[in-house]
């Protein structure tokens, strides 16, 4: 999978449900919901991307306004270069699979990442092979995060649909997926749904 996807990151903190990476550019952590690998060809861990920061690498020490005599925000970084260097972007991602040689298993890995594993944002063609089956929406619901779990569920699938050549079939097919997961939590379903599927 490594071959055609995009290196962003690095493995800085694992467990066994999840992980974080510092990003290799500033502010440039992949998107809400975004399918990220980890891992060699094989034995990959996937997870969806649901939270990430920008702060001073000085725990405890917050930046301070630099733009009252600026014009744009892109001037404040140009006459202070070394901004860059003193701040990291980091995302963090739930694990809801892995790869055993070609096999795509929608279930915890027997082990977390690796400290300094590379972290590559999944391309197209893999989304699409991964996002064939839904059993991953389970592991998203159960799971306590810093943010709302319908929202994350719902970026997800819009990530996910645009692997797909047609779209609103497979997020009407997530739909019917989260109304049996879902089919005694009318709130949480509809606060999804509203979400993935666009109004006519």
């Amino acid at each position: 999978m490594t071959e055609s996807a995009e290196r962003v990151g690095e493995v800085i903190e694992a467990g066994t449900t999840q992980f974080v990476a510092e990003c290799y550019e500033l502010y440039q952590p992949p998107p809400l919901g975004s399918l990220v690998q980890v891992g060699d060809a094989g034995e990959e861990l996937l997870g969806v991307v649901y939270y990430a920061t920008t702060a001073s690498l000085e725990p405890g020490r917050r930046p301070i306004a630099r733009g009252k005599d600026e014009v744009s925000e892109e001037a404040v970084y140009q006459a202070s270069p070394q901004l860059e260097k003193l701040f990291r972007s980091e995302f963090s991602a739930l694990v809801v699979g892995h790869a055993e040689g070609r096999k795509l298993l929608q279930y915890l890995p027997a082990r977390p990442a690796r400290i300094h594993s590379f972290v590559y944002r999944c391309p197209p063609d893999s989304v699409r092979d991964f996002s064939t089956s839904f059993d991953f929406l389970s592991l998203l619901l159960s799971t306590a995060l810093p943010v709302s779990v319908e929202e994350l569920v719902a970026a997800t699938l819009r990530q996910m649909s645009a692997a797909h050549e047609d779209n609103r079939g497979f997020l009407v097919a997530a739909g019917k997926e989260l109304a049996t997961l879902l089919s005694g939590e009318y709130g949480r379903l509809r606060a999804i749904l509203e979400r993935i599927v666009p109004p006519e």
